[in-house]
This record gives C-alpha cells, structure tokens and sequence, in this order.
C-alpha cells in the first residue's frame, strides 16, 4: 500500500476492531508495517489506522474482483515477490492500491471518522448545515494533500523503477479525482427545488477499479530516456498511432506502465498458486485459464430459494428448490 510494504504484511483483513478511548488509534498504528514517518503521522492523525485497513481491504477485494477470471486472480499468496518486480500486475497493485486509500481518507473525512478534516469545501456549505442536510461532500482536496505527504513521493533522479512506481501510483489517484462527480439535493415546498444544495461526492469504487482494470489491458511498457530538452531522464514508451518525431512517445498521465514481461502464472511460482484447481467457464476463459492443460467437469446440485410470495403483512416465504450445476476445474 505504501509501496514499500507488500499488504500480505498488514495483520487483519478483517474487521478493523474498535479504536477503543484515548490512545487507543496509536496501538492501530504500531499493529500496521509503516515506516518511521508514516507511523509518526498515523500517530498523530486519530482516525488514520481505521481508515488505512478500510483501504485495503478495499484496495485487495476490488483487484480480486477485476481479476476473478484472470490467470493471476490477485491473490495474496505471492504478493511480496510480485512487488518487486516490474510487470503490469505489479503497475496495477500501486494504481488500486493509492485510489482506494485517496477514496476511502475522503470518505473519512466526511463521515467525521477524522479529527482533521471534514466535508469538502463546496462554495457556499457549512460543514455544520452539509452534516445537518446529509450532503456532507467527500473531501478529496485534502485527501489526496495528505496522501502524497504519507507516501512521502520525491523526485527520483535515473532509478527507472522508483519512476515507474510512482507514476502508477498516481495514476490511481488521478482516477478517483476523475470520477468525482458534483450532487445535487432540492430545499423547497412541496418537493420544488427553489432552494438547491449542492456538494461533491466520489463514484463507487467498483467504477475506479474497471477504470483502472482497462488501464491494466492497455498497459504500456516503458524505458528510461534523457530529454535532452530540460536534462534530466523521464519514461519514455513506444510511438503510439499518430505519434510524429523521432523521439520516443511519453507515456500518457492514465496510462499504466510496466518495464518487464509477466511470467504466464499457469504454473505454481514465487508470484502465484498457478491455475490448477480454478474455476472456469467452458465457454469463456476455460481455454486460456487452464492454460492448455485441459479442465474437469463436475456436477452438483445446489439448493436456492423460489417461488417466493409476500405474506401479510411484513414477511416474503419462500420454497426450496434444487438443481443441478455442472462446474469446470482445470487440471493439474
């Protein structure tokens, strides 16, 4: 999450648990794998511990949910190799990892889990009539200032990598800044709206996370070239349509990059479990997921609720019925 931790490390996936009285965010802090500085500023921000657990289940559910049908599923198994390699899963992890921490220390803000912040500064709405109204705006300003303070991101001078990193992980901040989005809720008689609050508020995160699952098809491969314009090295890709010159294209603010091909994780590695045993659809990914290696079928019958009906006043009753489903495994 803070790209120089793998979230394998970070304990409880789980419920996040009480911050109970008192100093009780700074045990959060100590439980969590951050450096001297992140912890510092953990400490001193009641809310934070919460809210950086609350990022990564968020961050680590929505990867597995855009890779679900993946070779790689973005499982956890494998995580700590992953990121120290340069491959488009390891771009992907940096990018859903900083959206889903820019998204949920907004949300943070303005639900008032956070001392230091609150709603966003829409002109014209107190926070205390936003809370009252219930048009409290997610508070992205402060989120994203806050963010790159915790990652503590500087400029890197010739490490490719560190460049790369980087760039990913912003592009992940700029998606959630790009779904953000203004509502609006009506004040006036009879339904009218004469009087007309308005405030800003972010797109779900499963919209961020395809946003960012399309970026990840598209991903681009990059090297380190000098621009001998201002003198110093930058990321440079290969010419896309269109592109006139002789110099390298730059990759573009929403683009994903990568420096290395990824390995096929058909087999068991160091960055995966491999496909054997995985689910597929016959007629979708069963081909590419099982690698070539064929797949198993088997049949099982589940049971589900039918023939449901509302019953007075307040209750729906349902049957119990069964069926047979047929389910493909690749083999080993």
């Amino acid at each position: 999450l803070t790209g120089k931790e793998a979230l394998t490390q970070f304990p409880s996936l789980g419920a996040a648990g009480g911050s109970g009285p008192g100093q009780g965010h700074v045990k959060q802090c100590e439980l969590l794998q951050l450096s001297r500085k992140q912890r510092r500023l953990c400490r001193r921000e009641p809310g934070l511990a919460e809210t950086l657990r609350d990022a990564i289940r968020l961050g680590i559910l929505e990867c597995q949910f855009q890779f679900r049908s993946e070779r790689w599923n973005c499982s956890l198994e494998g995580r700590p190799s992953l990121l120290k390699r340069g491959f488009k899963e390891t771009a992907f992890l940096y990018a859903v990892s900083s959206a889903a921490l820019t998204h949920s220390l907004a949300r943070a803000c303005s639900a008032g889990r956070m001392e230091r912040c609150t709603c966003d500064d829409s002109p014209g709405l107190e926070n205390r009539k936003a809370w009252q109204w219930g048009v409290c705006g997610d508070n992205l300003k402060y989120s994203t200032k806050f963010l790159k303070k915790f990652l503590g991101q500087k400029r890197i001078g010739k490490d490719l990598r560190a460049k790369v990193d980087i760039h990913n992980t912003n592009v992940g901040i700029k998606a959630v800044k790009n779904g953000l989005k203004t509502t609006c809720k009506c004040h006036g008689v009879s339904g009218s709206c004469a009087v007309r609050t308005c405030w800003k508020q972010l797109s779900p995160f499963h919209e961020i996370g395809r946003v960012l699952k399309l970026r990840y098809d598209d991903a681009v491969k990059v090297f380190s070239t000098t621009n001998d314009a201002v003198g110093h090295s930058e990321l440079a890709g290969p010419h896309r349509h269109g592109h006139s010159g002789k110099q390298p294209a730059l990759p573009r603010p929403t683009d994903l990059v990568y420096v290395e091909d990824s390995p096929s994780f058909c087999r068991p590695s160091k960055y995966s479990l491999g496909t054997a045993g995985r689910t597929c659809s016959r007629e979708g990914n069963c081909d590419s997921m099982c690698c070539g290696r064929g797949y198993n079928t088997q049949s099982r019958l589940v049971t589900f609720s039918c023939h449901c009906q509302v019953q007075w006043c307040c209750y729906v009753e349902c049957q119990q019925c069964m069926q047979e489903e047929v389910v493909y495994s690749c083999k080993q």
